[in-house]
């Protein structure tokens, strides 16, 4: 029975990652059919389609009324965003991670705030339907931020060399659609086998959710940094970043707050995670400000955070 549901964890993890790849593929090339500005792509698209395995073991965690689950998924996840994904893209990236643009600077403080703020609402020990409420109320506010200076939409997405056309759109919406059916399905696998593995190793799921959910929710995003990072894309690789940031946050969380409130009735497993979340947010912060670049000795600290967020995280538990 161990071995049935290591295999149903794994496999499904790779839903999401293969998967997760396909949507934000076919989102880019429908981007690109589209004429969207490389802003949009950037500063949403992208940030949305890698957010959409976290969505999902979300909305199926909720549906099975362990919503906690998805609250440790995004809280690991952001941890994994923020010190993970942000290190190593500055890294790999040749001269660092510029981060001179207004827009980025702005989002970077919006986004750094919004990750803590589900912290906050749950420091009574209940997501409630109205902290919901007020976390799409606030992804709503960022959106507007966002999309509010034409100057944003200046530069066209054209990361596509493909002939496009109607068969073009009409095959990658297919595509699509086949995708969401497959991380639908892998999320269903992920929140069952956690709920296993709690149960067996006789951990809270919130451990498992932090630990291993996050990081393989995170491996669509990880694919898209990395390959943006070896292009020097910085202006890509923060959006996504802060985007996912702030789309985990609020809207995902408001969401399954809405199906099933939260409620944690035992810290213990996510104070290491809320501690971690919070220095990873504030370094991010400081660096991203100091000189509007994040350099290769920036990088390696925020990636030796995650080491030892997971080291702390494994022998305390």
């Amino acid at each position: 029975m161990v071995w049935f549901y290591i295999l149903i964890f794994l496999i499904s993890c790779s839903f999401l990652y293969f998967a997760g790849e396909m949507v934000i593929e076919c989102l880019a090339r429908i981007a690109r059919f589209l004429g969207w500005k490389e802003f949009v792509v950037a500063f949403f698209l992208m940030a949305f389609s890698c957010s959409i395995p976290n969505f999902f073991v979300g909305v199926i965690s909720a549906l099975n009324k362990v919503p906690e689950l998805s609250f440790a998924d995004v809280v690991g996840g952001n941890v994994v965003e923020l010190a993970l994904l942000g290190g190593l893209a500055a890294l790999i990236s040749k001269m660092g991670l510029s981060t001179q643009s207004r827009t980025v600077q702005g989002s970077t403080i919006f986004g750094i705030g919004t990750a803590l703020l589900p912290l906050i609402l749950v420091s009574d020990g209940n997501l409630s339907r109205v902290d919901g409420i007020l976390l799409i109320l606030t992804f709503i506010f960022y959106i507007f931020w966002l999309f509010n200076k034409k100057e944003r939409f200046e530069k066209i997405y054209n990361d596509i060399k493909e002939p496009m056309g109607l068969k073009f759109f009409l095959k990658n919406l297919a595509i699509f659609i086949i995708s969401i059916i497959l991380l639908i399905l892998a999320a269903k696998g992920v929140v069952e086998s956690s709920l296993f593995f709690a149960n067996y190793l006789k951990v809270s799921l919130g451990l498992i959710g932090i630990l291993v959910v996050s990081l393989g929710n995170s491996l669509p995003d990880l694919s898209f940094i990395l390959r943006a990072a070896k292009k020097s894309q910085d202006w890509l690789i923060l959006g996504d970043i802060m985007g996912g940031t702030v789309i985990t946050a609020t809207l995902v969380l408001g969401i399954v707050a809405l199906i099933h409130p939260i409620k944690i009735f035992d810290f213990s497993p996510f104070l290491i995670g809320f501690f971690f979340l919070i220095i990873s947010a504030l370094f991010f912060l400081f660096f991203v400000r100091t000189d509007r670049k994040i350099t290769k000795k920036e990088a390696l600290f925020l990636f030796s955070i995650y080491i030892i967020f997971l080291v702390v995280e494994i022998l305390t538990k």
